[in-house]
């Protein structure tokens, strides 16, 4: 799914357990953007789970792939049990942002979650993630927490919310 808008627009489609490495690829290069220590075991082990969390009917994986068929983008998601799907591995190459690209993959893994019946939409972000905060809340997102994570970079998220019948947060 191309954006049509956007002659260089990355091609968005479903992924995989194959495509793992390629989205850790991605992952390792905005670490590296954000000075964070890269420790893919601690840091990654639902794209290294034996069970993978984001295969159907439980969960999806997309990929953004640029015009070469480099991952240049992802998005997952996962179906929870209390009626709620919570996004997972929102990632832009840097080059990439702010041009809707961002907003693509997330409109995707929002309108998974409504055509699965999910009631709202739950993700964690980075405290460090100032764009994608703005992203999220320009969706109608709302900042409802915050977590400290006992990883190696010592990771303090936000949660944030969508009410799916209104479009608004819970």
């Amino acid at each position: 799914m191309t954006d049509p808008r956007t002659p260089d627009a990355p091609d968005i489609r479903p992924a995989g357990r194959r495509d793992a490495a390629a989205v850790i690829d991605l992952i390792h290069r905005v670490f590296d953007e954000y000075g964070f220590i890269w420790d893919p075991e601690d840091e990654f082990w639902d794209l290294l789970a034996d069970e993978f969390p984001y295969a159907a009917p439980r969960g999806a994986i997309w990929t953004a792939r640029d015009g070469a068929g480099a991952v240049v983008g992802s998005i997952a998601a996962e179906r929870l049990d209390e009626g709620a799907v919570e996004l997972h591995r929102l990632y832009l190459d840097a080059h990439l942002r702010g041009r809707g690209h961002g907003r693509a993959l997330l409109e995707i893994g929002i309108e998974w979650a409504r055509t699965g019946g999910a009631g709202r939409v739950i993700l964690w972000s980075d405290t460090r993630f100032e764009d994608a905060h703005r992203l999220y809340e320009r969706r109608g997102f709302r900042r409802s927490g915050q977590r400290a994570l006992a990883d190696v970079n010592q990771t303090v998220e936000y949660r944030y919310e969508l009410g799916l019948e209104t479009g608004r947060a819970d």
